[in-house]
């Protein structure tokens, strides 16, 4: 909708607004704190009864405002129907309008401290807004959602993630699959049940969806948000995305949301200048401004942006029943100095470049979420090497749950790209992580963003004819599974999917055409994604100390630079050995030390035949020699396929 007034609308006529300020000083009060978590309840447009009447109160924080007015279908879009009374002390405008249903549109009309009316802004807490281009916020439906995933909600406050299988299925839900005759999107309620079975069948744990919030522009895939608070009209409505979490739940899927809170817009019917003021942004663009997306930054340091921020995560975990939150840009929230030049930028009051603010923010919201919500999962995409990311706040940390692993994404895809007779001059790219692996609780990302923007799909980083790169990438996905730290995989990567992934088309799911023989691979390794999950979360070596440094032990981390990587997994009652050949040597009768013995079980061969591979292996198995290797009493003597991971498991262990 755009600032421009309609002619044909719905009018309520004879209805008075009453001047009554129905907003309470207490909910104010800690809104004017930054300690409210639940302003969603009383701030933009919630369905009420006054006196017997139904209709909708209005709320609009704009301190900086001389006259606030509602504008909608309701009044003929007229800014002088429904002038709204300001709340003393707290620069908050309400008004409750009569009559007003859900399904109507509306805006705000402000005129500024100074006298100029601002372009029709659409309202900061709106729980529901129209399909773009259109742009007017939408009464929300009143109806209460009836949920079904009790059962799951209850599991999961008892659960221990950490110490739990995480395998995490990364979507951008306009482009996973669309329609095929006219590449619609899949609404909600398709992909609950496409989606959801999709992602149930191939042993993944967990979706995580690219934002849901509403966004104007499709490419920017929803990290340039307008509407925080409502879920993205392109699929449907507020209660269908409630379904489909629902869905999930009860198929036993977790859902997290990757949730923006670093950056917005600067379209002129959002939050810039809001109230004719730098309200929720920074004046100083040296504060206020991102120069590498062209973005507006939150003012950290003003209480109501932080009350703000801090109920709409609590909304998504509330309202929707979200299993957690992956905060984007986490880094260029710490950081005062981020992408900035010399002089660009200015520092805290104790001279230094952290974002004192913001810190507070991450520290608020984990701690009120994870105390409100146990079980849930607060993840940071931090690229740097801030300490504590993932520590309790009350030990000085962020106190996020997780935190993605860039560093170790970069220096394994750098090793892989590369040709593999130079592999062995490169080894610590490999080997680098596990130095740091247990100072943070940990994800393995491999993302949307390393797939896009001329950095070509997975399986076209890998070197070589066809044969290598699926080998690869075979090797190299089962060196991830077996590595410490839970699992992300982007969308089509789980086949290998060759085209760059685009926002605008669905996955090539003809690659998985079992009628066609040059398929084969596609589904090998698809089919080698589905095993590995199933192995990971079966096994409990694998999974159970992620975090923790006495589950892990190197055996061979390319000592002899033979671009072998041999490595143990281990937990109480349960020892695993992982072994990564990456060049395309064939080693027979190779000697692996081991620390008991028995039979090691082969539970994954990235070289078996059904993957695509060329069927080398250990036929199931191999019993432990006494003979010592590696510093070891016991001996494995195995076959090593060329470009292929062998994850063994010692029986009864």
């Amino acid at each position: 909708m755009s600032s421009t007034p309609v002619k044909k609308v719905t009018k309520v006529t004879n209805s008075p607004a009453s001047p009554t300020l129905l907003l309470s000083d207490a909910d104010l009060y800690l809104f004017s704190r930054g300690e409210q978590e639940h302003a969603y309840r009383f701030m933009g447009a919630n369905s009420r009864s006054v006196d017997g009447v139904e209709g909708v109160l209005f709320a609009v924080w704009a301190p900086a405002a001389r006259e606030v007015a509602v504008v909608g279908d309701f009044n003929g879009w007229q800014p002088h129907a429904h002038a709204m009374h300001r709340h003393p002390g707290f620069g908050v405008w309400e008004l409750f309008v009569p009559g007003v249903r859900a399904g109507m549109h509306y805006k705000y009309h402000i005129i500024s401290e100074h006298g100029q009316l601002q372009p029709w802004k659409a309202d900061p807490y709106a729980q529901a807004m129209q399909l773009r281009p259109d742009n007017a916020s939408t009464v929300p439906d009143a109806t209460v959602y009836e949920w079904h995933d009790a059962q799951w909600l209850e599991q999961r406050r008892g659960g221990a993630l950490h110490a739990e299988s995480m395998l995490i299925y990364e979507v951008h839900a306009g482009s996973w699959r669309r329609h095929a005759h006219d590449n619609a999107f899949l609404d909600y309620h398709q992909l609950a049940i496409q989606l959801v079975a999709y992602v149930k069948e191939m042993g993944f744990t967990h979706i995580q969806l690219m934002p849901m919030s509403e966004f104007p522009f499709d490419g920017s895939w929803g990290y340039q948000p307008i509407g925080l608070f409502a879920p993205t009209r392109r699929f449907g409505t507020p209660d269908q995305f409630r379904f489909f979490v629902d869905h999930a739940h009860q198929q036993g899927i977790g859902v997290l949301l990757d949730w923006v809170p670093a950056h917005f817009p600067s379209d002129e019917h959002g939050l810039c200048r809001f109230d004719g003021s730098c309200l929720y942004e920074h004046a100083d663009p040296r504060q206020g401004f991102h120069p590498d997306w062209n973005t507006l930054i939150f003012n950290y340091g003003r209480s109501e942006v932080i009350s703000y921020l801090l109920s709409n995560a609590m909304y998504w975990l509330e309202e929707f029943h979200i299993d957690g939150l992956r905060v984007d840009a986490v880094a260029s929230m710490l950081y005062l100095n981020y992408s900035r030049k010399e002089g660009e930028w200015l520092p805290n009051h104790f001279g230094g470049i952290e974002n004192l603010e913001a810190i507070h923010l991450f520290r608020e919201i984990n701690e009120r979420a994870y105390r409100k919500y146990p079980g849930i999962a607060m993840i940071a995409e931090e690229s740097t090497a801030w300490p504590g990311v993932t520590e309790f706040t009350s030990r000085g940390g962020l106190g996020f749950g997780f935190k993605w692993n860039m560093g170790w994404m970069n220096d394994t895809l750098r090793y892989m790209a590369r040709d593999p007779i130079h592999r062995k001059y490169h080894h610590s790219d490999m080997s680098f992580g596990l130095l740091y692996a247990f100072s943070e609780s940990f994800i393995l990302a491999l993302s949307h963003d390393e797939v896009v923007h001329g950095k070509r799909a997975l399986i076209e980083k890998m070197p070589g004819d066809d044969w290598q790169k699926f080998a690869n990438l075979r090797a190299y996905l089962g060196f991830m599974w077996a590595h410490p730290g839970k699992k992300l995989l982007f969308m089509g990567s789980e086949f290998a999917q060759r085209r760059e992934w685009s926002h605008d088309r669905s996955l090539d799911w003809h690659l998985l055409d079992e009628n066609f023989h040059e398929h084969a691979r596609h589904r090998g390794m698809q089919q080698l994604v589905r095993d590995l999950n199933r192995v990971a979360a079966r096994v409990a070596a694998l999974h159970e100390r992620d975090d923790d440094e006495a589950g892990f032990e190197w055996v061979d981390a390319d000592g002899e630079g033979h671009c072998i990587f041999a490595f143990l997994r281990k937990s109480q009652g349960s020892t695993v050995l992982a072994v990564c050949n990456m060049t395309p040597t064939l080693h027979t009768n190779f000697r692996v030390g081991v620390p008991a013995p028995g039979l090691y079980r082969e539970l994954i061969n990235t070289d078996s035949r059904d993957y695509g591979g060329s069927g080398a292996g250990n036929l199931g198995g191999v019993s432990a020699q006494p003979l010592p290797s590696h510093g070891r009493e016991w001996t494995l003597q195995i076959t090593v396929p060329p470009l292929a991971t062998l994850i063994f498991e010692l029986e009864n262990s």
